[in-house]
């Protein structure tokens, strides 16, 4: 499997408090820009998995409610995650 529970923790521990720090917004938009950009890589090569591609939607749009969060609630942790991921905003 491509996201083990370590690959988990060192996301955590790097975007958000601690490793055990999993319901912070920048932990898990961390951890949906991973798996966005997995299941990206995974559209290039199957370009018919229609699953696939109905899940890497509805993973776009829970990383961009929980930007829109993010940004209504702290501006300067909303800028701070958008530039340590490179999203484009």
């Amino acid at each position: 499997m491509y996201l083990t529970t370590d690959k988990k923790k060192e996301i955590f521990a790097k975007h958000g408090k601690s490793d055990a720090d999993t319901g912070s917004a920048e932990g898990q938009v961390a951890l949906f820009t991973f798996r966005i950009n997995h299941l990206s890589q995974h559209l290039k090569a199957n370009r018919h998995d229609f699953n696939t591609e109905r899940s890497l939607v509805a993973l776009v749009g829970k990383r961009k409610a929980l930007l829109d969060y993010l940004k209504k609630k702290d501006i300067t942790r909303y800028r701070a995650i958008i530039a340590e991921l490179g999203l484009r905003k």
